[in-house]
């Protein structure tokens, strides 16, 4: 036994209306029209669980790897293919840290394994934490969190027209980063008081969960 610590979108942007009659600036290519429906809610977590969940008597190696799979599931709340492998193994010591791979939708997200510190050697209940070492930037949970802070649904009265660059499915990115790719509105106001679009870089954050729109004047 272990006990683990740790919308439908086109595929281009309307240009029409008042973004041709300001010269407001030219429309991102994926235009944001509502909720990603591939990403999975909070009440539906489970759809996240890969089963079959391995054998109580399986080796400790194979259930961290199974959690870790289901740990990259939990964070981008999108289905994909995943796998995860720790090439040296898990050192069952106190304290021991083990490094390993998570690969999903055909990229590699690098994890560290932290044995906890209160480990009895031969223990058969025992923590540990898994932390990943890169984030994970997919496309549609960016779409998503689009829509989210600047959609209707959002509460915001300056911001329309909602549109985004074509984002990988799926990529590695420092935490703390640009990402390197950028969102936009249209808003009345977006610069010197005219209207226009106004343009979001998008950052990497601290964690895996945490995404920056940052406004770019």
């Amino acid at each position: 036994m272990l006990a683990a610590g740790c919308n439908p979108f086109s595929s281009s942007a309307d240009s029409s209306g008042d973004a041709g009659d300001s010269g407001g600036g030219t429309p991102l290519p994926v235009s944001i029209t509502g909720p990603q429906t591939d990403v999975v809610g909070r009440g539906d977590s489970d759809l996240l669980r890969i089963k079959p969940a391995p054998a109580a008597s399986a080796p400790v190696r194979e259930k961290i790897e199974h959690a870790l799979r289901e740990d990259v599931l939990s964070t981008v709340r999108v289905l994909g293919t995943t796998s995860a492998t720790c090439a040296g193994g898990i050192t069952m010591k106190a304290g021991a840290v083990s490094e390993c791979v998570v690969t999903y939708q055909g990229v590699d997200v690098p994890y560290e394994v932290k044995i906890s510190d209160r480990y009895t050697d031969g223990a058969m209940v025992f923590s540990y934490t898994k932390k990943p070492l890169k984030g994970l930037l997919v496309a549609k949970v960016i779409y998503n969190l689009m829509n989210e802070r600047y959609g209707a649904e959002s509460g915001r009265t300056d911001a329309s027209k909602l549109a985004c660059d074509e984002l990988p499915a799926a990529k590695v990115i420092d935490f703390g980063s640009d990402t390197g790719y950028t969102c936009q509105y249209w808003s009345k106001y977006a610069k010197d008081g005219k209207p226009g679009y106004v343009t979001l870089k998008i950052t990497m954050g601290k964690t895996s969960t945490s995404f920056g729109f940052d406004e770019v004047r």
